[in-house]
């Protein structure tokens, strides 16, 4: 039936552009992590953030729309989460690999969406975020020989995603585009002293700038556009079922551009940890169905 062909092709449409959209973001991160050399992590995460939100303030223009004082301290904590996040999670990213850091930052919102609901299979899904977490400690003889600075950063980051779903939910009551592009633009403000103090003028060299650009429309303006058709045409649990792929996208990514190996250990606990947001996304109570 042409109707129901229709359906079908909204439906392929939203998943190429959620993966296109996971893809872009780690292929964007990647090449980040390429820059940490000359700019390090913060002055990375400064430029990042910041040509993000100057995209996105170009696109939105969120000055049109009347902005409420409740709204603005919402969006400012919006923004502050965000960009602590970013800060976090690429600080991160200096001594463990992108997957790993991807995999351990998905506990922050796992861990909000378990605590909202506390019915007793979600205490599996803790079982699995958990035992995905034990795998990557230094312990034994079969340790996994990762940096417990850059996990802490990591797990500091899925703590700033956890606040950043929370305020974002409070951000919620203003007009979405205006809520991202100040968002970004207070995320900003957050990040750019690090960068300065740490990379100084050297955030200004042109080549740089421009790297800058491209991860800016790799990790942010394409993921938010592609993220945007999908939530348009996808429910809300399949939309997070297969959100949850990114760890193991990102470890691809790292394997392919920054030539990260893994060990098996590393791959169960990345694997241990999608389990457990795919699960805990499948098994949440809510009016959308897969």
């Amino acid at each position: 039936m042409p109707l129901t062909r229709l359906r079908q092709s909204a439906t392929l449409l939203a998943v190429v552009a959620l993966t296109g959209s996971m893809a872009s973001l780690c292929i964007g991160t990647s090449f980040a992590k390429s820059l940490f050399s000359a700019l390090g992590a913060q002055g990375t995460t400064a430029l990042r953030v910041s040509f993000s939100a100057l995209i996105l303030l170009a696109v939105w223009r969120p000055w049109r729309i009347p902005l409420s004082g409740a709204n603005a301290r919402a969006i400012a904590l919006y923004g502050a989460a965000l960009g602590a996040t970013n800060l976090l999670f690429y600080m991160s990213l200096r001594t463990i690999p992108l997957g790993l850091a991807i995999a351990i930052e998905f506990t922050g919102p796992l861990t909000v969406a378990v605590l909202s609901s506390r019915r007793a299979i979600d205490f599996l899904w803790i079982a699995f975020a958990v035992a995905g977490l034990l795998l990557l400690l230094p312990l034994g003889e079969a340790s996994t020989h990762l940096d417990p600075v850059g996990m802490g950063f990591a797990l500091a980051a899925g703590v700033g995603w956890a606040l950043y779903i929370i305020f974002g939910q409070r951000a919620g009551n203003a007009h979405g585009g205006q809520a991202t592009s100040l968002g970004l633009t207070m995320a900003a403000l957050v990040v750019l002293p690090f960068g300065l103090a740490h990379a100084g003028t050297a955030m200004f060299s042109p080549p740089l700038l421009l790297a800058g650009l491209a991860v800016g429309v790799l990790s942010s303006a394409i993921p938010y556009s592609l993220e945007m058709v999908a939530l348009k045409r996808l429910p809300r649990r399949t939309f997070g079922i297969l959100l949850s792929m990114e760890p193991a996208m990102g470890a691809l990514a790292g394997l392919a551009f920054l030539h990260e190996q893994l060990s098996m250990i590393q791959w169960l606990a990345i694997a241990s940890i999608i389990v457990a947001s795919v699960g805990c996304t499948a098994t949440a109570r809510g009016k959308a169905t897969a």
